[in-house]
């Protein structure tokens, strides 16, 4: 099955790089026009180049923090200047942060929050709108699978995206009579630079394949998921192909996680 975006704009939030950058490829090659924000323009520059080279699609993006109320509002400006609205909206922005609730600090946690759930809210109250007018509207939050089983250790981010997934629900709710459906993805182990930071971390003297063989030990299909398997999933999200599918939070994690 082939799917297409023509004719749809989608904004992906942590657009330069890993998942949010294999999204915002996948979306451009299936016809989507792209428009990405990042928090560094350097980072930001190359991915646009990047990725109109190898999708040929239109590509536009901006830098912001997503963390940031003002930086949100500025973009946003400059998006509605430069196009017909938003479509699609990707809640992808985010970083894994873990703490022990014994010396979690209340700045930590709020930091957390501010990026990973008050922004999502914010940015979707900035593309609903459109979304109403037009009858159709797509909403996908990348939250972690450890927001529905989250380990010991897990604060501040299992918090964080166990509230992303009560928002999706909440949303879905709220927004399925416009025909706007909100969705979750919920991330497992998926190959990123991410996982090179913490091989240097956790275990530098054991070459990095296996140390990937021993994170995949937990995971039923045995390896790390690929950026490119979960942008296939979001993809189909965001398409009509999932026109009846709306409220759900799908885990991409090659079987990990313990709760369905």
């Amino acid at each position: 099955m082939e799917l297409r975006l023509d004719g749809r704009t989608a904004l992906i939030t942590g657009g330069s790089r890993g998942l949010g950058f294999a999204i915002a490829n996948r979306f451009a090659a299936s016809g989507a026009q792209v428009i990405i924000l990042a928090r560094r323009q350097d980072a930001l520059d190359g991915a646009i180049d990047t990725l109109r080279k190898s999708t040929g699609g239109r590509v536009q993006g901006y830098a912001c923090d997503v963390a940031n109320v003002d930086q949100i509002e500025t973009a946003m400006e400059r998006i509605w200047l430069s196009s017909t609205g938003v479509d699609i909206l990707v809640n992808n922005a985010g970083s894994s942060v873990q703490r022990p609730v014994a010396v979690l600090s209340t700045e930590l946690m709020q930091t957390d929050f501010n990026l990973k759930l008050v922004a999502a809210v914010q940015l979707s109250q900035f593309v609903i709108p459109r979304m109403k007018e037009q009858k159709w509207g797509r909403i996908i939050n990348v939250v972690s699978a450890n927001g529905k089983a989250p380990p010991a250790g897990g604060a501040p981010t299992a918090l964080s995206r166990a509230a992303g997934l009560a928002l999706t629900k909440v949303m879905a709710n709220e927004l399925a009579p416009h025909n706007i459906l909100v969705n979750a993805l919920c991330v497992g182990y998926i190959e990123s630079d991410q996982w090179r930071r913490l091989h240097q971390i956790e275990a530098p003297k054991l070459a990095y394949e296996a140390y990937l063989q021993e994170k995949a030990r937990v995971i039923p299909l045995g390896r790390l998921g690929k950026a490119e398997e979960f942008a296939s999933v979001a993809c189909f999200l965001a398409s009509d192909a999932a026109s009846y599918v709306t409220g759900t939070a799908i885990n991409v994690d090659g079987g990990r996680c313990p709760v369905t």
